[in-house]
């Protein structure tokens, strides 16, 4: 029987938010970003240190979106992430003299400050406040593939029919990966896997070798026999030899669905914070704009606990429960592998399972210690073998050939969710302002100096516009107004520079001050939307 691989890609991507001292309400806008970095992103590194330490081998894909990787590397964000820390430390203190005499809470409250200190340790005495070198030191070490995306995050086949565009974010997407990580790779991982007629031409011409798509992508084209196909377990390949990857279409839902992993009554509530549950009154610190109410980060509720109830949370249980859930989710993919094998013959069944970082931690809080118990019996019970994508090219020009259907893993299948009557009047403002910033670089091919500046930060706008993050945050109501606003602003800002260029003026001190505040992309360069000869 041939080997059965199993390929992990974490993808994380998330709004961007700049951070320059100034915002009143940074607070709420930073939230996610360091509610990511304290729950997946250092924990996610504290487990490939413990991994490596016990030699046990690991293999990951990681997809980590430049905007992610600009906030990070963001000096301002990182002293407001260490000031994050200190507040919330500051408060397991208060909560330790609130709880005296209940010693169930003062346990869980001891086991978040613990891990609130460390996590401030590791970041600013370890990673001397940055995150991105200790990635990239594991990425060195070919524990993890790092796997560009677009620039922005943008959902590429809204942009389909104007292909200067999509070369932009591509183009950007693979810059910044050399940037932060020193390499581009060998794959590219479509922003929610979205698929159009043309994408492969772009992508080869770039010298990407793979990506990897929802499962439709590849079993409903038309050039592919279902029975006598293999699948989702073998890949293929387009006419121009780009390598296709299908995405397992059972996770992440085996973990988020009704009666997914995540789901069990013993794993932490993650909704439940005290940021929530306390009154107004002690929550000094704790309240953005509007006494908007933010999370403290300390949760002692578990999920199957109702309102009103006591305290409920059991981490020894957990664990426990993220030991058997481990261990049924190796077993199943085990043993569809096994299915695969016996028809596939010589060649190796591969799995490719895509999950959303914010699974690994903050909306599941046991993930990560599910996907390291996950790793660990791999390595010790070999269920499978844990493999990298970039390891299944060998027959890169020998696989079958297919013209993809064109679907997405966003919403049902074809992106739907972000063009539905929420957020669909932002189309026209992007796809309108794309097109002009295509027309400016045709009409000003050569521009230097402070013009050159201006065509720049018009780009800059642009693919800070095309961001996905903006039409889901309206979509699932997660700050629609900040979402709205910061997309008006981009497409504001665009609109300025372009009315600048057509009357030949501009402020030098408005310019001087928009690069500063958006500083993202320090190599970007507007010719990047000319038009491809």
């Amino acid at each position: 029987m041939s080997e059965k691989k199993l390929s992990f890609v974490i993808v994380a991507d998330q709004a961007y938010v700049h951070y320059d001292g100034s915002d009143a309400d940074f607070k709420a806008a930073s939230a996610s970003i360091f509610v990511s970095m304290t729950e997946t992103y250092i924990p996610l590194l504290q487990m490939m240190e413990r991994l490596e330490s016990e030699s046990v081998d690991f293999k990951l894909g990681l997809v980590i979106s430049p905007l992610v990787c600009e906030m990070l590397e963001n000096p301002e964000l990182q002293k407001g992430y260490v000031s994050y820390l200190d507040q919330r430390i500051a408060f397991g203190k208060r909560e330790l003299d609130r709880n005296v005499g209940n010693d169930a809470v003062i346990n869980l409250v001891n086991g978040t400050l613990q891990n609130l200190q460390e996590i401030r340790r590791l970041f600013t005495e370890v990673y001397g406040m940055r995150v991105l070198p200790a990635i990239r030191f594991f990425s060195e070490k070919k524990y993890l593939e790092i796997i560009p995306t677009a620039a922005t995050y943008s959902y590429l086949p809204h942009m389909a029919d104007l292909p200067e565009s999509v070369n932009a974010q591509v183009e950007n997407g693979i810059r910044a990966s050399r940037f932060f990580f020193g390499e581009t790779g060998d794959g590219f991982y479509l922003p929610m896997q979205g698929w159009a007629k043309g994408f492969d031409k772009i992508l080869r011409s770039y010298g990407i070798n793979y990506t990897v798509l929802d499962a439709r992508s590849v079993l409903f084209s038309k050039d592919v026999n279902l029975s006598e196909s293999n699948g989702i377990f073998e890949p293929v390949r387009t006419n121009n030899s780009l390598v296709l990857f299908s995405s397992d279409p059972f996770t992440p839902s085996e973990i988020t669905s009704s009666d997914g992993f995540m789901q069990n009554p013993v794993y932490r509530s993650q909704e439940r914070d005290l940021g929530y549950e306390l009154p107004v009154d002690e929550l000094d610190g704790f309240l953005g704009e509007g006494n908007m109410r933010l999370e403290t980060g300390f949760k002692y509720w578990s999920k199957g606990c109702g309102e009103g109830d006591g305290v409920f949370y059991d981490g020894k249980s957990a664990l426990e429960q993220v030991k058997e859930d481990a261990r049924r989710f190796c077993r199943e993919k085990s043993e569809r592998l096994d299915v695969a094998s016996e028809k596939m013959g010589e060649i190796s069944p591969l799995l490719v399972c895509v999950i959303p970082s914010r699974l690994l931690g903050e909306a599941w809080h046991e993930g990560l210690d599910f996907l390291e118990e996950v790793i660990r019996i791999s390595a010790s019970e070999k269920p499978f073998t844990l493999s990298l994508c970039r390891d299944s090219l060998d027959r890169q020009f020998s696989l079958k050939k297919i013209s993809p259907y064109p679907c997405s893993a966003a919403g049902e299948g074809y992106g739907e969710n972000l063009i539905d009557g929420s957020n669909n009047w932002m189309v026209r403002y992007v796809r309108k302002a794309t097109e002009r910033m295509i027309h400016l670089a045709e009409r000003f091919p050569m521009e230097t100096g402070l013009k050159a500046r201006l065509l720049n930060m018009g780009a800059r706008e642009v693919l800070l516009a095309q961001s996905s993050d903006w039409p889901v945050m309206i979509q699932e109501g997660n700050l629609p107004d900040r979402a709205a606003q910061e997309f008006k602003d981009f497409i504001t800002s665009f609109s300025l520079v372009f009315d600048a260029l057509a009357s030949n003026t501009v402020s030098t001190e408005w310019l001087t001050g928009l690069e500063k505040k958006h500083s993202v992309f320090p190599w970007l360069t507007y010719k990047v939307f000319s038009v491809k000869k």
